[in-house]
Formats: C-alpha cells, sequence, structure tokens
C-alpha cells in the first residue's frame, strides 16, 4: 500500500483501518481517547499532534513523522485557500525594515506617534522623500538622489534630511576663488579646539552650505559633499568621531571634492573615513584618494611629518608631539591623528585627541543630538 501520497492524516489513517478491519470506535479505545476526538482528527476539524502520531507509530509501524508531515502539508493547504495576498505586506518589509523608522520618528524627521502606526507612518515616510506612495519611496530615492557607489537606505535617509535643511540655507555667492581663500583662512583655525567654531561662517561667506546632521544608528557616514545646483556646493558632516583631528580631515576631505567639482552629478558620499578609507592604496577609488591626499597635508605636512618620523622614531613622547605641533602651528591632535594612521595603531596618542563637536555645534546649522532643525518654518 502506497500512503505517500496522502493529503490528511485522516485519510491515511482511515485507510489503516480499513487494512486491519478496524472500526474507529476500537481505534479510540486502544489509543484511550474519546471517539468524538479522533473523529475530529479524521475530518481536520482538529490537528494531529506529535504525542498523537507517537501513538498511532506504535499501532501502525508508520513513522510519527509522516502523519505530522501530512499534517503540515493539510494545515498549510487550507491557509493557502483562506489567504488573501496583501499587496503592500512586501513594501512594509522594505521600509520598517531597512529604515530607522523610530529614530526618525525620534528626531522629528517624520510626524507620526508611534512606529506601529503603519498608516500614518507610511505617508510620513512618502511625504520625507517626496514620492507618489509608499510603494515608490525607494525607486524615487534612488532616481532622485545619485551616490558615489552602493548606498543604505539608511545612509539614503540621512542624505534626504540634509539636502531639506541645505535647501533653506543661506549663503554667499560661490566661486572657486572664494573655496580657495577659505582653505587659507581656515589653516590658523588648526591649532587652536575652541577656533573650530569659526569654520560655519567661513563656508557660508566661501558660497558653501554648511551643516552638520548627527549620523543615524548603522549608517557610518562621516561627511558628504553635493551640490544644490552648479553654483551652489553642500558640505554635511556628522561628527560621529568627536576628535579634532578626524574633524579637520574630514573637512579638508569634502573641499577637496568642492574644489574639483566632484559631487555636481552624484552626491560623494564618505563612510568610514579612517584606516584604508583614508588612505591612498589600490583599493581606495582615485577621485578619494587625491581628496585623501590634501587633507593629510592639511592636518600635517607630509615633509614635516617625514621628518618627525624619522627623528622620533620609534619612540614618540607627549613632549615630543606638543612641539613639533607647536612647531607647525597646529593641535597636537593632528599630529597624533596622522601618526595613528601611519602606524596603523588607533591605541596610542590618544590623550592628544581633544574633543570638538561641544565647539562646532553652537556655530553650525545643526539637526540631531536632541535638536530639531526647523525646515520648512
Amino acid at each position: 500500500m502506497d500512503t505517500l501520497n496522502h493529503r490528511t492524516p485522516g485519510q491515511l489513517i482511515q485507510e489503516l483501518l480499513d487494512a486491519r478491519g478496524w472500526t474507529k470506535r476500537v481505534l479510540a479505545i486502544i489509543l484511550g481517547i474519546n471517539e468524538t476526538a479522533l473523529n475530529k482528527i479524521m475530518s481536520g476539524a482538529r490537528a494531529l499532534d506529535a504525542e498523537l502520531a507517537l501513538a498511532l507509530q506504535d499501532i501502525f509501524v508508520v513513522p510519527a513523522e509522516k502523519f505530522l508531515s501530512l499534517q503540515q502539508s493539510f494545515d498549510l493547504a487550507q491557509a493557502q485557500i483562506m489567504f488573501r495576498h496583501d499587496s503592500g505586506r512586501a513594501n512594509r518589509a522594505q521600509l520598517f525594515g531597512n529604515l530607522p523608522v523610530a529614530e526618525m520618528i525620534k528626531r522629528g524627521w517624520i510626524d507620526a506617534d508611534d512606529v506601529r502606526d503603519v498608516s500614518q507612518v507610511e505617508a510620513e515616510l512618502t511625504k520625507f522623500f517626496g514620492a507618489e506612495s509608499p510603494e515608490q519611496i525607494f525607486p524615487h530615492a534612488a532616481k532622485k538622489t545619485k551616490v558615489n557607489g552602493p548606498v543604505t537606505p539608511v545612509q539614503l535617509a540621512w542624505l534626504y534630511r540634509v539636502r531639506q535643511i541645505a535647501t533653506e540655507l543661506m549663503a554667499a555667492r560661490y566661486s572657486p576663488a572664494s573655496v580657495e581663500a577659505a582653505i587659507e583662512k581656515l589653516r590658523p583655525l588648526r591649532a587652536a579646539i575652541e577656533d573650530v567654531r569659526k569654520v560655519p561662517r567661513i563656508l557660508q561667506d566661501a558660497g558653501i552650505h554648511y551643516l552638520v546632521v548627527e549620523s543615524l544608528p548603522g549608517a557610518m557616514i562621516d561627511g558628504v559633499c553635493f551640490w544644490l545646483d552648479e553654483a551652489t556646493p553642500v558640505i554635511a558632516m556628522t561628527l560621529r568621531y568627536d576628535r579634532i583631528d578626524n574633524f579637520w580631515f574630514v573637512l579638508r576631505h569634502e573641499l577637496e571634492h568642492v574644489l574639483k567639482l566632484d559631487g555636481q552629478d552624484e552626491a560623494m558620499l564618505d563612510a568610514e573615513l579612517e584606516g584604508e578609507q583614508a588612505g591612498v592604496g589600490e583599493n581606495v577609488p582615485q577621485i578619494e584618494r587625491a581628496a585623501n591626499t590634501e587633507a593629510a597635508e592639511f592636518c600635517v605636512p607630509d615633509r614635516d611629518m617625514r621628518q618627525f618620523v624619522s627623528r622620533k622614531a620609534p619612540f614618540y613622547h607627549a613632549q615630543d608631539i606638543v612641539g613639533f605641533a607647536r612647531t607647525i602651528k597646529v593641535h597636537p591632535g593632528l599630529v597624533a591623528g596622522q601618526l595613528q594612521h601611519r602606524l596603523n595603531r588607533y591605541d596610542r596618542f590618544r590623550q592628544h585627541l581633544s574633543h570638538v563637536r561641544s565647539f562646532i555645534l553652537p556655530s553650525a546649522p545643526k539637526d540631531g543630538w536632541g535638536d530639531v532643525y526647523p525646515v520648512g518654518i
């Protein structure tokens, strides 16, 4: 007897009864269960459980797995009959699975009372990304925002927030000469941590829309350069590494993109701008290598750095770092940061890496750290 193609466990049980000439009452007595309960199981009104499957295995020498497999197949077939396809389920998986919706609500980017209010959240996300419907959010966002290389939905959300704010900022008229002049004005500010507060005004006067937007969890973004139009460059930073060396390196990196007119066709999104990505290795795109070189040179001139290393290696005492920094008129943290990178020892010289965020945030357009930039007000 072939018992492999039965659709329900009840059909299999009936065939096994017929083969022995037993009635359901006899089986119920053998099993020690109520006959009504057995009838419900055989008719499919009640599911066959693992304990009963093992009892049937003892009686009929049919593997318990067979009864359970038939029950599972029957349950699935029944569910398929009743199932109603939800066309929005896959899209909700994209939105709620890939976007930090709760964080966007907390940060005031979208107006929703609870992440579980699906219709309200979908409507707010649609408005946030400027799409026509929830299903069009990611296709629209990908088409609207071109980025140099792969970008995650979380990074895309951050970019949209940056663009929202940048469009509302005011700045002087941009010119390549104004950016060159701004870089020269920034050089003297490298020596004192408190002087970073002057950076936003200098960039604003150079025609650059500069802002600071706190990163989203998992975005790993350090900065970005893009253009609102051919005469309006934007530089945004996250300050996720609250260190003076990272601040000046990322800022000068983005300024180099502006100087080279990078980001006019696609946003130059710089993520994980540390370690190898801050260097000039083969795995780093040429356009980023050029920006890294200029950023490192701005922090500590390469010639001076090489001479310092040749004199002091392998021992770099704190007083030597401070003295060298004073000689080239930069903060000791910039020297420490470049040493860390050259030696690939990010655990060393950390006492020189002063925090910068508390000095820059009061003077910059900002969004995050408890503040919400008033977009559209």
